[in-house]
């Protein structure tokens, strides 16, 4: 396999964002180990260099605002790990979502018959 095609390679700034979105989502809760906090350094200096050269290339000022408020929320959730609290949320378009929301419930209870008879038992 070429090195060409061996890894990722995004398109325009949306789809890198995009993808790094997806990747801290994956380790936010992760251990702290020197090799994370490298690569977490890493992906925020990919935001603050090519990445964010190729959003000012597209002339998008909403993007450029998304890529703002994504690579403070990474940069905040150094602090906060390296201050040994946990991250409670995750980033979903690019901004904070908290994880403390209330959650219901739901037992399904068939009636004697088909699926189109379901009652919802809270």
């Amino acid at each position: 396999m070429s090195a060409e095609h061996r890894y990722v390679q995004p398109q325009n700034a949306q789809e890198a964002m995009e993808l790094i979105q997806k990747l801290f989502n994956q380790y936010r809760h992760a251990p702290l180990t020197p090799e994370l906090m490298a690569y977490h350094n890493n992906l925020i200096a990919r935001l603050e260099g090519d990445i964010r050269q190729a959003a000012v290339a597209e002339g998008s000022q909403e993007r450029l605002k998304d890529l703002d408020s994504m690579t403070s929320l990474m940069k905040d959730w150094t602090s906060i790990r390296l201050s040994g609290r946990p991250f409670a949320g995750k980033m979903r378009h690019f901004k904070f979502v908290s994880d403390q929301h209330q959650h219901f419930k739901r037992r399904v209870h068939k009636i004697k018959g088909t699926s189109d008879h379901r009652a919802a038992r809270h």
